[in-house]
């Protein structure tokens, strides 16, 4: 018998540092299920992971606003 699950295919690439924190930071979220619930389908290795596809745009949207409170402006404005 075959299984069907509907689910979005998330890949990174591995040559960047921060690729094994943001996998653990996924990790943490689904273990703690931070998003409400469960998310992750299926840990499929070091770079690819299967996630629920309702969880997408809340996923993305926590990504992104913690990218932007770690993140720093390349230069300075200068005030008046």
């Amino acid at each position: 018998m075959v299984n069907v699950t509907k689910g979005i295919l998330v890949e990174w690439y591995v040559d960047l540092k921060n690729d094994a924190a943001m996998k653990q930071l996924l990790l943490h979220l689904d273990e703690t299920h931070a998003l409400g619930n469960k998310f992750i389908v299926q840990d499929l290795d070091e770079t690819h992971l299967f996630i629920a596809p309702e969880y997408l745009e809340v996923l993305q949207t926590r990504i992104d606003d913690l990218m932007d409170r770690i993140s720093f402006p390349l230069a300075e404005r200068e005030t008046d």
